[in-house]
């Protein structure tokens, strides 16, 4: 009698990865187990965390272009989203600002407002930093995690050499090809997640710095009372060439006030108009 071709009893494939998990038993399927967990957990906060810095990125958009135009702190935060991290940032500088005046023990206003300013850029910081040591972990433990399969894989396969008393291919086929499996996917889940959080990294760092530029300014803005500001680029509506005014240092920005102040000193607002 003929005997049924072997690659018959797993679909065509005895060595694939079903196989092998199978026939590793708890330990091969435990470590699978935990690095499909590690893949699936680095890919949701890549996705997240890139959705969050992308919305931050274009909450800066706005606020260069809109916040920047308003008469008054008040008027420019309103004009911010609720909840967003520029808002927040003006929103602390605001309270800062009129709890300065209640403080018992008196402190420099410009040292308080530098301090409630950078507090706050913690905070968003510290947010945007969520999530990313798990990237870190997941990318330098998931290669010893697939070691892990790997070795109980050559182990098999010696325990098998040993009962057989032969080093046969039929007899180390399957807990070699499971433990080559388990390197291979251990390195799977930690290329992506490295590359990742450099990424991420990367990307946090444009964001942090256009937050400390805009909190920086915001902190000019507030000492001076309205007369220091970035300068606001021009609507696409007002050429260079109709209004030359417009690039001078002294000239009137939409929001009624001066770019960078007169040379007077003279100003629309004060410090505590907010």
């Amino acid at each position: 009698m003929t005997t049924p071709a072997a690659p018959a009893a797993h679909g065509g494939n005895p060595y694939g990865i079903v196989p092998a998990l199978q026939q590793g038993g708890l330990i091969a399927q435990t470590v699978f187990g935990i690095l499909v967990i590690m893949s699936a957990a680095s890919w949701y906060i890549l996705f997240v965390k890139l959705f969050e810095q992308q919305k931050i990125m274009n909450q800066g958009k706005r606020a260069r272009s809109t916040f920047w135009q308003s008469a008054n702190l008040r008027e420019g935060a309103n004009k911010l989203e609720k909840n967003s991290a520029y808002r927040q940032i003006v929103d602390d500088g605001i309270m800062a600002l009129e709890q300065h005046d209640k403080l018992t023990d008196p402190i420099d206003q410009h040292d308080w407002m530098l301090n409630s300013l950078a507090r706050s850029q913690g905070a968003i910081v510290s947010r945007l930093s969520s999530g990313l040591a798990v990237l870190a972990t997941v990318g330098s433990t998931a290669p010893f995690v697939g070691l892990f399969g790997t070795v109980v894989g050559i182990y098999r396969a010696l325990i098998k050499i040993g009962a057989a008393g032969q080093a046969s291919i039929d007899a180390v086929a399957g807990p070699v090809g499971e433990a080559l499996i388990m390197t291979a996917l251990g390195l799977a889940v930690a290329v992506p997640a490295v590359l990742a959080y450099n990424w991420l990294i990367r990307r946090n760092k444009s964001v942090i710095e256009e937050l400390a530029k805009f909190a920086n300014d915001l902190h000019g803005y507030m000492m001076s009372g309205g007369a220091v500001r970035p300068t606001v680029a021009a609507r696409p509506a007002t050429s260079a060439a109709a209004s030359p005014r417009a690039t001078q240092p002294g000239a009137a920005s939409p929001g009624g006030t001066t770019a960078t102040g007169s040379a007077t000193g003279t100003t629309t607002s004060g410090p505590k108009k907010v």
